[in-house]
């Protein structure tokens, strides 16, 4: 017998049918006046992340809400993300109540806001985000420009499948990132080696539930489990490393150093040691040679 129990798929079912863990993003949107607007939003994750020559974030949304509208119009966004505070959540919450103007919203908000880093007429970002996406809607995928904003009563098919207008009241919009903007603290963690207490206070948004409540859980440390080399490791290494490119070789030693590599990005990793030994005139790759390729890929996260 199932220790589980079977429970009925409803619209919204992340929040009406489950439990699921999200973020909490303020997406600033330029108004028909240039002016930024804040929207809250939850439904927001990464979309591409590697093997094109892009990066970008996936954001769902009613097609009415002032956030879908602007981008439709303008396709200019800066994702923010807010840390665990209980005032920002409550000003995320009023920021996310559907029906007010972007004017009315804007008004007396809590947040300050300053100029991103990305080129061109952008929304602004917020100062107490620890870290902002500057992103350009991809308009082009599924010619989703062809989408057009001034439909707040609902959009007739035919919809896009993934990109713009998905079904009469949705929509999801492919987000290129131009600019990642972290907090010097946060900035330091992942440029020279993360430590506990260095990540930010990041909340986890549990939505809107019984049609009563906004729900959010507090920020706690998080800890590390190291990943264990397994016996046999450093031979397969061995044989990786022999076989990606025969003018630079690796030393015994060198390979012994990289067993916690998972196997499945392990041959991407020395094909990238590889391309930097070659930049710097390394034929034989051994642990000091290492440490200097190892200095070149943090700095290039820089």
């Amino acid at each position: 017998m199932s220790s589980f129990k079977d429970l009925r798929i409803v619209d919204n079912f992340y929040q009406t049918s489950a439990f699921f863990p999200m973020p909490t993003v303020l997406v600033g949107t330029l108004d028909s006046e240039g002016r930024t607007s804040l929207g809250s939003y939850s439904l927001c994750f990464p979309y591409y992340i590697a093997g094109k020559d892009r990066y970008a974030m996936l954001l769902e949304c009613r097609n009415s809400s002032n956030t879908a509208q602007h981008i439709l119009a303008g396709s200019k966004v800066s994702l923010n993300f807010i840390p665990d505070d209980r005032k920002y959540f409550r000003e995320a919450v009023r920021l996310g109540f559907p029906g007010d103007t972007p004017q009315e919203k804007m008004k007396n908000c809590l947040f300050t806001l300053e100029k991103g880093q990305a080129e061109g007429e952008r929304p602004l970002v917020i100062r107490e985000a620890f870290q902002v996406f500057e992103c350009t809607w991809n308009s082009k995928l599924e010619d989703a420009c062809l989408d057009k904003p001034g439909q707040l009563d609902g959009y007739e098919p035919p919809y896009r499948s993934f990109n713009g207008i998905t079904s009469k009241f949705g929509a999801h919009f492919i987000l290129n990132i131009d600019k990642i903007l972290m907090k010097e603290k946060y900035w330091d963690s992942i440029v020279n080696g993360v430590k506990a207490n260095a990540f930010p206070p990041v909340p986890v948004d549990y939505g809107y539930r019984d049609s009563t409540n906004f729900w959010c859980s507090r920020f706690k440390k998080p800890f590390p489990e190291k990943i264990q080399a397994k016996e046999g490791d450093i031979n397969s290494v061995i044989y990786a490393a022999e076989r990606t490119d025969p003018d630079v070789k690796f030393t015994r030693e060198a390979c012994a150093k990289l067993t916690k590599i998972p196997r499945v990005f392990l041959k991407a990793a020395l094909a990238q040691m590889v391309k930097i030994a070659k930049e710097e005139g390394i034929s034989v790759i051994d642990e000091a040679a290492l440490a200097v390729i190892n200095d070149k890929r943090r700095k290039e996260k820089k």
